[in-house]
């Protein structure tokens, strides 16, 4: 019976929305307004606000009041919150095969699938949209493809570009990696800078299988990867590094990678952290999947202190949750978020800091991704929005 009643109120409702839109313009006639207590919009947290949507994008954020003028059809969401949709950087959804529509149901509505399949830029407008790096470019017998090789994944081992990893023995390979992984809509090169061994690892476990191969792993060299960025920039694509440990931060360093996909798990040598800042790096943090490893939190928590004492880097961190790893839920990672904000906040937490981790899940993230507007509620933004009951500025859990 309350199944029935719900549906009829909603009916009812569509009908009003129906009758009302007769009297806006035509222009109008997919517009509607959502209120809240709180609305983010990927900078700012406004109080007893409104955002005006029309069809799939955003047309402004503001006064309840005055934007209900501007539309007819309207959502009071009462003591809720109104965020942008958020931006997961570091997952492998299509390697492990994990639900799209799990993930957009929990909160996530743009992911950056950074080691898999190779798939051309796909959903938005009401499907997860996903990014794909396409597979890792790796050193022959190194890692990714000396623990998964196909594991995982229905596409044919011949399809070299169809699993989680592609390996390169010179720098004609590399660049010829790199034009295919674009031609067929790689969003960002990612390669693996993995020697193995780091305690407390996950890539160090089984993974289910045999015992991982004796380390160290073989790595790319500093020509290839040199040749690796010098390609990828002349074809307008970042280049992200998987490192864990000195050797392979040193290498991603010298050769002017643009991104650390996770922060390290072996501590790391604070000179070359320094040099990381200094270089403009940006960390994607995957620091709850990697709560094993015996360095990622003091490395954080080093690099948010050089971060702050360095007024000219532009290095920041960026939310990565590694959706597909067995110990991280398949959306929003509130654990993940409460790290970030505790291990990037060196002098103290204030508000401020709050908002840097919103912000680092949002709209940084789509800045990274080039898409400025991604991330936020800004005019002609896409109207990627979610909602939570209370107030997630205070209790993170709650998303």
């Amino acid at each position: 019976m309350q199944l029935t009643i719900l549906a009829l109120v909603f009916s009812f409702s569509l009908n009003i929305f129906a009758e009302n839109d007769t009297k806006t313009s035509s222009a109008s006639k997919n517009c509607y307004v959502l209120s809240a207590k709180r609305v983010f919009d990927g900078f700012d947290l406004h109080k007893n606000a409104a955002v005006l949507v029309n069809g799939n994008k955003i047309v402004q954020v503001g006064d309840p009041s005055q934007l209900n003028r501007s539309c007819s059809r309207k959502m009071k969401l009462g003591n809720a919150t109104i965020l942008p949709g958020f931006i997961e950087s570091h997952a492998h959804i299509t390697f492990q095969n994990i639900p799209g529509d799990k993930v957009l149901k929990h909160g996530i509505t743009t992911v950056r699938d950074t080691g898999g399949p190779l798939l051309k830029p796909m959903g938005g407008n009401g499907t997860l949209r996903i990014l794909s790096a396409g597979p890792i470019i790796q050193a022959v017998d190194g890692y990714p493809l000396n623990l998964f090789g196909n594991h995982g994944n229905e596409t044919p081992s011949s399809d070299k570009y169809g699993t989680i990893g592609v390996a390169v023995a010179t720098i004609e390979e590399a660049e010829k990696a790199v034009i295919d992984l674009v031609a067929g809509g790689s969003m960002l090169i990612k390669i693996a800078l993995e020697p193995g061994g780091e305690t407390g690892a996950p890539w160090m476990s089984s993974h289910g299988h045999a015992a991982p191969p004796q380390t160290p792993w073989p790595l790319l060299s500093l020509d290839i990867v040199k040749a690796i960025v010098t390609k990828a920039h002349s074809l307008n694509r970042k280049v992200a590094a998987h490192v864990g440990e000195n050797t392979g931060v040193e290498l991603a360093l010298d050769g002017g990678v643009d991104e650390w996909s996770h922060i390290p798990c072996a501590e790391i040598s604070d000179d070359l952290l320094q040099r990381a800042v200094e270089q403009n790096v940006t960390f994607v943090t995957t620091v709850d999947s990697l709560s094993g490893c015996t360095g990622i939190h003091a490395n954080t928590h080093k690099l948010a202190h050089i971060m702050s004492h360095s007024t000219d880097s532009k290095s920041k961190f960026i939310y990565g949750s590694e959706i597909g790893h067995d110990n991280v839920p398949w959306g929003i990672n509130g654990e993940e978020m409460v790290l970030i904000l505790n291990l990037t906040s060196p002098d103290g937490i204030d508000f401020g800091d709050v908002l840097r981790v919103f912000k680092s899940v949002t709209s940084e993230a789509g800045k990274h991704l080039d898409n400025p507007l991604l991330g936020t509620l800004l005019k002609n933004a896409p109207a990627d929005i979610i909602a939570v009951r209370g107030n997630p500025f205070e209790r993170f859990k709650l998303l």
